[in-house]
């Protein structure tokens, strides 16, 4: 090899030779000897030590480029170097160690088919040739320096350049960088002038804001304690098991008295025994990935595979999952693939050109919310968001993935007006390459034991919960938003207009077996003068409880998985508000007391009745009973359990005005217990009720062959089972809906 020329040393001394590893370390030269090349501009002199022997190191150029000569390569060395203060210090020569990455991996990375390309790009503890660093590693296929810098080099660009490899990688591997040490890319481009210092888009760990550096983590410290759970996930169907979620957005679910934020290790001492105490069966957060500001809720993420440093480091939230997993709480967590922010050190124009993102900002860009969207018709980008899927997933036992914005994703005109948007290769609307990319996710995704994935989708796209191979979109589940936006509209009315709109409560049934539905009171709801769910609810104090508790009895009725949105279990009154605390104050009075209690007491009711989740997903599990009262507002049902012989008969009365002798048909004559009564007095009702049991007589009503003249409280919902044991049933008398595995069938 040729002697370092005058233009080598230039670029490298001044930070933008784009092959450091073809000029610094050690180099044989066409004389047979060796020549090892550091620079080290914070050094006066430089001297190298190998097998005891000092050998002095010539200044070739006045910005700390040293050399030294030698007659062969010395198996082990350092460099002993000495800075223009005086003080004294050795270091490994970075140079010196070889390509880490396998040209497999990297061929996978630009196929765009490496799903798990965490354990490859990033940031990684590693020992190589007996020496501990952290090898570093990024895709910028359009930079001509990309170079690591942390408070181990001073923040000096110029210090640590990395080797460019195959696909646009840049790897190397730095010793003696520690973890919990913070780190960028400075990455120069090869366009207009471009630089720029970027967190790290597979950092693990990332510095909490308003700081945006990357630090180093080790993920293999938490020691899991939930094998048990995770046995039993991987042997559990939900789509025919309960399912009542507990939406928490962890910043402002309950803060200490100076208003700092729980950790996630205070909240898995505080928040799982309260969810376990009242009955739900998840918790599902919004995004927890690190983001920069704070109002957005999570939902613009710089940070994709880093747990938000605001309440602690990655093995705390290791140790928050696991101790939901230990109480028997499932965990499922918002996913924002749809789009991400602006900011500088974060994704966007990550090299200089637009590399996460599309160029054209009729595609790349959504102006109602600043933000951008991902180009996913391009592998690496594809790589990286499905890795980031499973790596929640296998990394932190993440049992479900709730997918937000699915709709901005599959539509190319989402929110945009004509000329605003560029058609597909077939003149149409919809997002070709997005479709594609949902479904891999949701492929991969469900071959990890026991997960669901859930679209918050709110267009009538078909088959977002069918799989793949029936040309579905392959969710486990789709939130049904037209339920919860007629449910809404129809208890925000006066109850005497209800009577006019018996269609709203009634609609959803049109339509409630196309997909697999979770119901959502979500954070959406009671936020931007919406109200809270308890104030959406019309008449005095009395009426809006009883109000809240027949929508929740009925939402629980109703098929179809729940979820509730935090406060809304005992009465919140404000909107939600994310910079503060729900009003955990109100549990003082009796009426949110006792709206809290019937909250946990519908919880057990609902587990405790598999009539209430066991056929969510077909005809099969229910039948109207009568929804033809719309003058008294009345309505009546049976849901159904896989056995014939298990059902439930709900009555709701969705005015003030009780009802003493109102006849609803039933399935079969004989005794039924009231189970369940919204109306009940330790609830905050009237206790207006069937002194715990009716007798359904064989008098036709209803098209059925018994009925039973009922008590139907005010404003409340009862719900009845048969009095007797469940027949000893063959293997013909139970109805199988489907087979076990995802996803259940559910066309009828």
């Amino acid at each position: 090899m040729a002697e370092m020329t005058d233009e080598q040393l230039e670029a490298v001394a001044g930070g933008y030779h784009g092959d450091p590893f073809a000029v610094l370390g050690p180099h044989a030269l066409e004389n047979g000897s060796v020549e090892i090349r550091a620079f080290y501009p914070q050094a006066r002199e430089a001297e190298l030590v190998a097998g005891g022997e000092t050998t002095a190191m010539k200044k070739v150029h006045p910005n700390g480029l040293f050399v030294a000569s030698l007659k062969k390569l010395p198996d082990q060395y350092r460099f002993r170097l000495t800075s223009h203060e005086g003080a004294t210090w050795e270091a490994e020569d970075v140079y010196r160690f070889p390509p880490i990455i396998s040209d497999f991996d990297l061929h996978l990375h630009a196929e765009g088919t490496n799903f798990e390309e965490y354990n490859m790009l990033g940031s990684h503890p590693a020992t190589v040739d007996g020496v501990e660093g952290v090898r570093f590693a990024v895709w910028a296929p359009n930079a001509i320096v990309v170079s690591v810098v942390g408070d181990f080099n001073g923040w000096d660009t110029r210090r640590n350049p990395m080797r460019l490899r195959t696909a646009g990688v840049w790897e190397i591997f730095i010793p003696g960088v520690k973890v919990g040490e913070p780190y960028k890319y400075a990455v120069q481009s090869k366009f207009r002038g471009y630089s720029q210092q970027k967190a790290d888009p597979f950092g693990f760990w990332m510095e909490a804001p308003p700081k945006s550096a990357t630090r180093v983590a080790d993920l293999t410290k938490h020691e899991w304690g939930d094998q048990q759970w995770m046995e039993q996930r991987a042997k559990t169907n939900l789509l025919d098991r309960p399912v009542a979620i507990y939406e928490v957005h962890l910043g402002s679910w309950m803060r200490h008295p100076d208003n700092a934020p729980y950790s996630y290790r205070e909240l898995a001492e505080k928040l799982v025994p309260y969810v376990k105490e009242m009955g739900y069966t998840h918790i599902e957060m919004l995004p927890i990935a690190e983001h920069p500001y704070s109002p957005s809720w999570g939902y613009q993420v710089t940070g994709y595979f880093a747990p938000t440093s605001r309440f602690g480091a990655p093995e705390d939230f290791m140790y928050f999952v696991d101790q939901c997993h230990q109480a028997g709480i499932g965990v499922i967590m918002d996913w924002v693939p749809a789009h991400f922010p602006k900011d500088a050190h974060g994704l966007a124009y990550f090299d200089g050109t637009a590399l996460y993102e599309h160029q054209d900002p009729r595609l790349g860009e959504h102006r109602d919310w600043g933000t951008l969207i991902f180009n996913y018709g391009r592998n690496e980008v594809r790589s990286f968001l499905i890795s980031n899927a499973m790596f929640w997933l296998k990394k932190y036992h993440i049992d479900g993935l709730r997918v937000d914005a699915v709709a901005s994703m599959l539509y190319l005109d989402y929110s945009r007006k004509p000329g605003e948007w560029i058609p597909n290769i077939y003149g149409g609307n919809e997002n070709l390459e997005a479709i594609s990319f949902l479904r891999k996710t949701n492929e991969l995704a469900h071959q990890v034991p026991g997960v669901v994935t859930i679209a918050e989708e709110s267009t009538a796209f078909t088959g977002v919960s069918r799989p793949v191979y029936l040309n579905g979109l392959g969710f486990t589940m789709k939130w049904n938003m037209g339920w919860m936006h007629d449910m809404l509209h129809y208890f925000e009315l006066d109850p005497v207009y209800r009577r006019y709109h018996q269609n709203e409560i009634t609609f959803s049934m049109v339509y409630a077996f196309t997909e697999n539905f979770v119901l959502p009171i979500s954070h959406d709801e009671v936020v931007y003068g919406k109200r809270a769910l308890l104030n959406k609810m019309p008449g005095d104090e009395w009426q809006r409880f009883a109000n809240a508790r027949a929508f929740l009895t009925y939402m629980y009725a109703h098929p179809g998985k729940k979820l509730l949105f935090m406060g809304s279990e005992f009465g919140q009154t404000a909107e939600w508000n994310s910079e503060g605390q729900i009003e955990w104050w109100l549990l003082e009075f009796a009426p949110h007391q006792k709206l809290k209690a019937f909250c946990a007491a519908l919880n057990e009711l609902y587990k405790s009745q598999p009539a209430l989740y066991e056929v969510d997903f077909t005809y099969k599990g229910f039948e109207w009973i009568d929804f033809h009262d719309a003058d008294h507002s009345i309505v009546s049902f049976i849901r159904r359990g896989k056995r014939k012989d298990d059902y439930l008969v709900i009555v709701c009365n969705f005015t003030p005005q009780p009802h003493l002798k109102y006849r609803i048909g039933f399935p079969e004559p004989g005794p039924h217990l009231e189970v369940f009564n919204s109306d009940a007095e330790m609830f905050g009702g009237s206790n207006l009720g069937n002194a715990g049991r009716v007798t359904a007589e064989p008098v036709e009503s209803h098209g059925r062959p018994a009925s039973a003249e009922v008590v139907i409280p005010p404003l409340g919902v009862v719900v009845f089972k048969p009095e007797r044991p469940l027949a000893d049933v063959g293997e013909g008398d139970v109805a199988r809906l489907g087979e076990p595995g995802y996803p259940m069938q559910t066309a009828p």
